[in-house]
């Protein structure tokens, strides 16, 4: 794994992480903690470290795992299997965002 492919793993996890911690409820975490375990499928079980995320703001803990997943493409991760992993990124957060 090169090393921009690996920050960039991390990025996506520790987002995705964050928004798992930050979620309204015991469901919708699990559903972020599914995109995870996805996303760690794919990369055969390697795991990246978990860096800080500077901010708390859910819209943008969404909108840098949104982006650091769609950009995975371009590291060979399959794009059907980032596509599942988006559709899965935006059930929870569509989910959760329902009053």
């Amino acid at each position: 794994m090169l090393l921009s492919h690996a920050v960039l793993f991390a990025e996506a996890r520790s987002y995705l992480s964050a928004l798992a911690d930050s979620a309204n409820g015991f469901d919708a975490s699990l559903e972020y903690e599914r995109v995870l375990l996805h996303v760690d499928h794919l990369h055969g079980g390697q795991v990246t470290p978990i860096s800080i995320v500077p901010t708390g703001d859910r819209t943008v803990l969404y909108d840098v795992a949104r982006t650091a997943i769609t950009r995975l493409v371009d590291y060979g991760i399959d794009r059907y299997e980032l596509a599942i992993c988006l559709s899965m990124l935006a059930t929870a957060w569509e989910g959760e965002q329902q009053p």
